[in-house]
């Protein structure tokens, strides 16, 4: 069952508020040992949204490694983990699941940088990459996904 819309988040502090007002698209969790640093987790669990589609409200910085084209926002204030930007955008905006107000809905789907995982660090994703899916896997996993949340 998809989540109702619209979905909402926000930091910890409260300064900056989340709304994504489109389905979303993918959930996965990035065990990369950049997403484990940033988020002080074992992965990082995010939601895909079309990019038009998440509206903010309040002042984002841009964390972790600078100069790339994987933009990190955080709160200003609290420096909460919030969102990943990619530029060029290419049509998706990934939001930390643990951003969202009611985030219980959103288990991942595809576990990336699994060669990078912790050996004890496993999650209920249907499909599992050791590094990022192919290119040519996106197209498939989006509609499996969308076909799952119809169900």
């Amino acid at each position: 069952m998809p989540p109702a819309l619209p979905i909402e988040g926000g930091c910890r502090c409260g300064r900056v508020r989340l709304r994504i007002d489109a389905a979303p698209m993918m959930t996965m969790a990035c065990h990369c040992h950049g997403c484990r640093q940033m988020s002080g987790s074992a992965f990082s669990l995010s939601v895909a949204v079309p990019g038009a589609a998440l509206h903010v409200t309040g002042a984002t910085v841009i964390g972790g490694l600078h100069g790339e084209q994987v933009r990190h926002h955080h709160c200003d204030h609290c420096k909460s983990w919030l969102f990943t930007r990619i530029e060029p955008d290419p049509g998706f905006t990934n939001v930390r699941v643990g951003a969202l107000d009611r985030p219980e809905g959103f288990a991942p789907f595809i576990d990336t940088c699994t060669d990078e995982a912790l050996p004890w660090a496993t999650t209920p994703a249907r499909h599992r990459y050791p590094g990022f899916p192919p290119a040519e896997a996106f197209g498939s996993l989006l509609a499996e996904y969308a076909a799952m949340q119809a169900d």
